[in-house]
């Protein structure tokens, strides 16, 4: 198992796009089509300024396995980085890719010395989220954003 992410591509945005959750996780999470058009355009917050998006695949070897997608907004009060997307492929689940993804991504945030805490935000009755970001350390502070749960961790003091 060789495992690495790589950003989103003209060359691999495709094969990106056809990697799907099941049936029952589709309210979890937005597709990888609807995610990559997002990151052509990050998010502009009234309050708090613009979100830059990057895009990337899980791979396994060769093989896309997984899409995961960040965005960073460093005069954030609260957040530096938000991790924006997690999602694994409905035949690769259970196999440690979105740990892999989550591990990696928090390595990226962790070298970066001006993101002080990072969010993520999940549907309330998605358990595997939540304990997955639990194991990682991410703690809900009582928040919502929108309609889905705020967790966060502090990288810094």
């Amino acid at each position: 198992m060789s495992l690495s992410i790589r950003p989103a591509t003209k060359d691999n945005w495709r094969e990106l796009t056809k990697l799907q959750v099941r049936e029952d996780q589709k309210s979890f999470v937005a597709s990888n089509v609807h995610s990559i058009a997002e990151a052509q355009f990050g998010f502009d917050e009234p309050e708090h300024g613009h979100w830059d998006f990057h895009p990337f695949g899980i791979y396994d070897g060769d093989m896309p396995v997984g899409f995961l997608m960040y965005g960073y907004n460093f005069s954030h009060p609260k957040q530096q980085a938000f991790i924006i997307r997690l999602m694994v492929d409905e035949q690769f689940q259970s196999k440690g890719y979105g740990r892999f993804g989550m591990e990696k991504m928090l390595e990226t945030f962790r070298a970066d010395e001006r993101i002080q805490a990072v969010g993520i935000s999940y549907e309330p009755e998605n358990d595997v989220a939540r304990k997955l970001y639990a194991s990682l350390g991410f703690v809900e502070p009582g928040e919502m954003l929108g309609q889905e749960v705020l967790a966060v961790l502090k990288i810094r003091p």
